[in-house]
């Protein structure tokens, strides 16, 4: 415990103000009539948004709400890594280490945070590069790194056997610390996981209509949803400039993909979890100057060829949770690891513990008893 320090969010009021005055004079965009979100954010929903975001929306109070968890920094490798952990009364619980996805934050599972204390040790990581996990000091922090430094977070907490979840690329980190350390991990549980068949045709032999379904939604997502993916990948510094500086950029960027990744029921991202909650995980990508740095973490993954090799197939059990906007197909997930859990759950998109609570905790406690 001696390598880890206590940590609790302090930002400026300099900085709050700065954001309020940065939106109030926005330059807007034109548009073209009549497109909706088919072309990206509608000007007019993004002005609303700012105008709250700017007049009526309390930082203060989202701070205070996350300092009731306690956090703690710590060094890794030259990078300072950022956590909550919070404790369950039970002293018997089963530790758990959570990996979010971007654009998430460590801030998108308070609404599970009391049902999952109940059965676990909680330990909610900002993923290297994200919030005060951030920005990056060096490059090479891809995902095979990132899953050491999190299994080393868990080894300096004194736990010696511990559960991981993870979402979206939250996911791929959490399968790989399994890979790396199978005798620690007790169990690995995903959601928004994506998975890609491997170019054999008899990859898509006898899927079912719900499997070619997803395979379907996935072709649609690399088709005609890559585009934030195709530039964190080859220019992140480039992008950088814009989005650390113009709040409405950054707005932008990471409400679109709420947008189309929460639960189509949801008309709109703050439908899907909260208006507040929303807006306050984009203060944090905004307040800790991490966009740039939570976009390279796309390079690295792109530049890195063990990333795309075939791996060793996992000794770690996986559990898999899929909202309906998943496209996840259990043979393919099969290759990474044994399957021995695994749920079609029928409400919630990517963003599931802030979408569906209580469905979200369900299943990972329900995967992790046995």
């Amino acid at each position: 415990m001696a390598q880890i320090r206590p940590f609790r969010i302090d930002v400026a009021q300099s900085d709050v103000d700065d954001l309020r005055h940065r939106l109030t004079r926005t330059r807007w965009t034109p548009e073209i009539p009549g497109q909706g979100w088919a072309r990206g954010v509608p000007v007019g929903y993004l002005r609303e948004l700012a105008d709250y975001w700017a007049g009526d929306f309390d930082w203060r109070a989202a701070e205070a709400r996350l300092n009731e968890l306690p956090q703690f920094q710590t060094e890794i490798d030259g990078q300072t890594l950022h956590f909550a952990h919070v404790r369950s009364a039970d002293p018997a619980a089963t530790p758990l280490l959570i990996s979010h996805d971007w654009p998430g934050s460590f801030a998108l599972y308070l609404p599970v945070v009391e049902a999952l204390r109940a059965h676990f040790h909680l330990v909610l990581v900002s993923n290297p590069g994200v919030g005060f996990s951030g920005p990056l000091t060096a490059p090479g922090w891809n995902t095979a790194r990132s899953a050491a430094a999190l299994n080393e977070i868990m080894a300096r907490l004194g736990y010696e056997r511990y559960g991981v979840q993870g979402t979206g690329g939250g996911a791929w980190i959490a399968v790989e610390m399994g890979r790396q350390a199978p005798g620690r991990v007790i169990g690995v549980h995903v959601n928004g996981h994506i998975t890609f068949p491997s170019g054999d045709p008899g990859d898509l032999d006898g899927l079912t209509e719900a499997e070619q379904d997803r395979l379907r939604r996935l072709q649609e997502f690399r088709d005609d949803r890559m585009g934030f993916a195709a530039i964190q990948s080859t220019r992140p510094q480039t992008l950088a400039f814009g989005l650390h500086d113009s709040p409405v950029g950054q707005l932008a960027w990471i409400v679109e993909k709420f947008k189309e990744w929460t639960d189509p029921a949801a008309a709109l991202p703050e439908d899907a979890i909260g208006l507040d909650l929303l807006l306050t995980n984009v203060s944090l990508y905004w307040f800790t100057g991490t966009a740039g740095s939570s976009a390279n973490t796309y390079w690295e993954a792109a530049h890195d060829p063990a990333a795309w090799a075939p791996k060793e197939k996992s000794a770690v059990p996986l559990g898999v949770a899929l909202g309906v906007t998943d496209i996840t197909v259990r043979r393919f997930a099969e290759r990474e690891a044994p399957v021995t859990h695994w749920t079609e759950l029928p409400a919630g998109g990517n963003f599931l513990p802030a979408e569906q609570p209580k469905l979200f905790a369900d299943d990972v406690t329900a995967f992790f008893r046995p």
